[in-house]
């Protein structure tokens, strides 16, 4: 007896951590979708040459000094993936989106949308580029094995893929909830025609 009803207080707590997590979860998930909004608003189409691009720690990325004084000191050494390109004359280094690392070539000209110094997405705009970022995806070592992807960038991909699929769940949901609207308001059109008619 005793053993069901300390199985039962675990199962309750377990429960209420879930719940709190869940709730917690989705309050930062809409945090989240409103600042990418204000990013993707923010964003202004440039023609930029990718000199390199890496992950490393941001205190080592040799970002601008308000960029790291805002910084909480905490992602200071998190990893993170940096692209230093030439736009224009300037040589600058600007923080990429995970999503997109794996499109940004490692040499090339590109096409991009850049909101501050964070780079929301990239275009590849010569052949030769796009053929180049081809050949370093299926690059292959002297035995003929695929090349292995270090940690840090196997967990980028891995992000990026969920990151998509939340775009593609939210872009859904978003059309049911305009199909639902558009729903509502047929009915209310057809409410008044009925009235009027009556």
């Amino acid at each position: 007896m005793k053993i069901l009803l300390i199985v039962g207080i675990v199962i309750l707590i377990l429960l209420a951590i879930l719940g709190v997590l869940y709730y917690f979860g989705n309050k930062m998930q809409k945090k989240q979708l409103e600042q990418r909004e204000e990013i993707n608003a923010a964003a202004q189409p440039v023609s930029m040459f990718i000199i390199d691009k890496k992950i490393m720690p941001m205190k080592d990325a040799k970002l601008p000094k308000a960029v790291m004084d805002q910084a909480p000191k905490r992602y200071q050494k998190a990893k993170i993936p940096v692209v230093k390109a030439k736009v224009g004359p300037q040589i600058t280094t600007l923080i990429c989106d995970e999503s997109i690392y794996g499109d940004v070539p490692s040499h090339g000209e590109v096409k991009a949308m850049v909101s501050g110094i964070y780079l929301t997405s990239v275009k590849t705009l010569h052949k030769a580029t796009k053929k180049k970022q081809l050949e370093e995806a299926a690059a292959v070592d002297e035995k003929g094995r695929k090349k292995k992807k270090s940690r840090s960038e196997r967990l980028i991909e891995r992000q990026a893929q969920y990151q998509k699929q939340l775009q593609t769940d939210i872009a859904m949901k978003k059309t049911k909830e305009e199909e639902k609207a558009a729903r509502a308001a047929e009915k209310k059109r057809r409410e008044r025609e009925k009235k009027i008619v009556d």
